[in-house]
């Protein structure tokens, strides 16, 4: 960790002398298509938001909006793809629109938009009532372009891991009159290799389990997104947007077990697997925009369909030490998910000096997963409960209404109240198993801002939300399912939602320097458990009581230096988790009642660097992944080291990147149950060298962000 810090420390000294002193030496050169200007800080912190703007920072070259949100300040990212703010499961929207993807196909989706095309991105992590209540949101906002005429860019980036992976982008924009179409198409070819180290204890006779496993997975993945916008007059627009995004997947993956009772040797096996899946989702939003920009009144509506496919086959041969004959599993799935929804917004001035906002949702999805089984090891006596098929089937219609009022007082008051009711009706069911449950519940979920500024350069604000997190569809399904590492896992039909309660208050100094504090509590949540059913070994998502307390302190200060070329964050944390409760009540006797860890993050980038148009930037991160009964080991340090060249004349740039060379990441933790504990040591593949080359052409000139004046500064969002 100090060779990483001070590696970068000293490049970034060096760099800074290095560049101060030749702006004092050197007679100052104008330099064609480099024009130095005020901008926005790289990182705001605001009452209810943190938002990293990277429309002009050199992270973005060679990078996708994945890539970009790993580096985002209070993100952190954990081995199972879950993004996650202060610690947090969150909700991705994109520009305000509420992504339907979670997990890896969410991050196979935001792998596939160049980061060229993101303004910036948004940690609400106290969302107004607009937005659907799921914790924390994260809203990337892309660019829009506001030029006559074509204008784009084309990307080429090759980035060597373990592995070699591919990434190909064409972005087009045309623009005429009241017109704007944006094309967007990329392909990537990535190969990522992960190795993972498993214990399995069980307390019952010492039950140990040693499995070692090492994956690589190959996947092509195009994508094609298309914005069309007419604008009928200066108030009203109407646009339709259509997503279409492939995945075709295809993994090997060798595995290693030792099983030991009370410290004897029981048996062993090697294990194989071959899997390959296609992945396809399509998307489309017909919208209608109404926007008063003298009476601040804004109507937008929103009528739109996704719709998803995944299919998977796997092949696992386990050799057994005790049997002659090899065991062969096959598992044949196609998921489906359909998605319908009628979004409304309005907002417009009520009483001097406020505003609101009102609007509702109505969402139905609609899921089938079927699954199939084959292979001989079905036949076995200790395998007779797996089943061979069963189709499993989720629908749901959540409606919303919600209702925000803003109001400033004695122009140092900012206030805002907001009410949000969910209705949630949803209905279970298996085939062949004839499971079923049927269920409906409502919520109301309050939200408070209050924001007090003593002068331009002291604040105090102060946020309370009560937010509930919802069960995904495939964590329903109770459907026996062997994985590449001889375990099985299922879902759990009897999954309750996760209410919580959440109070931020932040102060503001010189507006450079925040600090915040945060506490929040939930008595009740769901997370991955363990359990042995007929001699095997199955992980599940159970539901946990007890009350979980968390307390979180974090200060950080953007800077900027030598006339705004050097711009510093840094941020740090300050998590303490209070588990005793959930702990004692779970009987997790062997788990940590009290947590206490440090995570930050710093982003460092230059400008212009010698006058000679190269950008630098670096980018580190100490994170630690605590959820629920799993708790880290160690903490994980990330790091990022870029460095990008800007030809003007011909409207190109050529970046390199160095990820993670000082210390490859790996991820250690432990869960724990009432039977046992569960060590996962994973090293991924998130190091290496990347190059890219970038060419635009036409007007690179970007619109403004047409949000109202509250929305900027007080924290309302779609």
């Amino acid at each position: 960790m100090k060779i990483i810090i001070s590696t970068i420390a000293l490049l970034m000294a060096s760099l800074t002398f290095a560049q101060a002193e030749k702006d004092t030496i050197v007679k100052q050169k104008e330099i064609e298509a480099v024009t130095l200007v005020a901008r926005k800080a790289t990182v705001e912190s605001k009452a209810d938001r943190t938002v990293f703007n990277v429309a002009n920072s050199s992270i973005l070259a060679g990078n996708t909006t994945w890539d970009v949100l790993r580096m985002t300040p209070l993100v952190s990212i954990d081995n199972n793809d879950a993004i996650k703010a202060e610690g947090e499961s969150v909700t991705v929207y994109i520009n305000d629109r509420k992504s339907v993807f979670t997990g890896k196909e969410l991050k196979e989706y935001l792998a596939t938009i160049p980061a060229d095309n993101l303004m910036k991105i948004e940690v609400i992590t106290s969302p107004s009532s607009r937005y659907e209540s799921a914790g924390s949101v994260i809203n990337i906002v892309l660019k829009k372009r506001d030029d006559e005429g074509m204008k784009g860019s084309v990307t080429f980036n090759n980035r060597q891991n373990t592995k070699n992976s591919q990434y190909t982008n064409l972005n087009l924009n045309y623009h005429k009159k009241k017109f704007t179409q944006t094309l967007i198409g990329s392909y990537s070819n990535n190969t990522h290799v992960e190795k993972n180290y498993n214990t399995y204890t069980l307390y019952k006779d010492n039950d140990v389990k040693y499995i070692n496993s090492e994956t690589t997975d190959k996947g092509q993945s195009p994508s094609l997104s298309s914005t069309s916008e007419f604008a009928l007059n200066d108030k009203n627009t109407i646009g339709l947007i259509l997503e279409y995004y492939q995945s075709k997947r295809s993994s090997f993956s060798d595995a290693e077990n030792m099983h030991y009772m009370n410290d004897e040797f029981q048996d062993s096996y090697i294990q194989n697997q071959n899997s390959s899946g296609l992945n396809r989702m399509l998307g489309t939003n017909l919208f209608y925009k109404y926007y008063d920009k003298e009476k601040n009144r804004i109507l937008d509506i929103n009528l739109g369909t996704n719709y998803e496919s995944q299919s998977d086959n796997n092949d696992i041969i386990k050799y057994v030490s005790t049997s002659p004959i090899p065991r062969e599993t096959g598992i044949i799935s196609l998921n489906q998910t359909r998605n319908y929804y009628l979004k409304v917004d309005y907002t417009q001035p009520l009483g001097k000096g406020g505003t609101l906002e009102a609007g509702g949702k109505i969402d139905f999805n609609n899921n089938v997963v079927p699954y199939d089984l084959y292979g001989n090891s079905l036949e076995l006596p200790e395998n007779s409960d797996l089943r061979r098929n069963d189709n499993f089937r989720y629908q749901d219609n959540i409606s919303s209404i919600y209702l925000n009022y803003s109001k400033t007082f004695f122009k140092k008051l900012e206030t805002r109240f907001g009410i949000r009711y969910e209705n949630t009706h949803f209905k279970l069911q298996q085939d062949v198993a004839d499971t079923h449950r049927k269920e409906s519940y409502g919520n109301f979920l309050p939200n408070i801002l209050l924001k007090y500024s003593f002068s331009d350069k002291y604040d105090l604000s102060l946020t309370y939300n009560r937010n509930i997190w919802r069960p995904w569809y495939t964590e329903f399904n109770p459907f026996l399912i062997p994985n590449n590492e001889g375990i099985y896992s299922r879902g759990n039909m009897d999954l309750d939602p996760n209410p919580s309660d959440r109070i931020v208050m932040k102060f503001g100094i010189l507006k450079k320097y925040f600090i915040s504090a945060r506490y929040m509590f939930t008595n009740q949540d769901y997370w991955t458990t363990y359990t042995v059913e007929n001699n095997k070994t199955i992980t599940y998502p159970g539901n946990f009581t007890g009350k979980v307390e968390k307390y979180y302190l974090y200060a950080n200060t953007n800077q900027t230096f030598l006339k705004n070329k050097l711009s510093v964050n840094v941020g740090l944390g300050w998590y303490y988790n209070d588990n005793s409760d959930f702990n004692a009540k779970n009987k997790l006797d062997s788990a940590k009642d009290y947590i206490s860890y440090l995570s930050g993050s710093t982003n460092i980038s230059y400008t212009n660097l010698f006058n000679k148009n190269i950008n630098v930037s670096a980018w580190v991160e100490i994170s630690n992944q605590n959820n629920g009964n799993s708790y880290a080991n160690k903490a994980n340090v990330f790091h990022n080291i870029s460095v990008t060249k800007l030809f003007p004349k011909t409207q190109m740039e050529a970046s390199l990147q160095l990820m993670n060379i000082f210390k490859r990441p790996n991820y250690d933790a432990t869960t724990f149950s009432e039977t046992g504990t569960v060590r996962n040591s994973s090293k991924w593949d998130w190091y290496g060298v990347s190059l890219s080359f970038v060419k635009r052409f036409g007007n690179q000139k970007v619109k403004d962000n047409t949000k109202t004046d509250l929305e900027k500064n007080g924290g309302g969002g779609k």
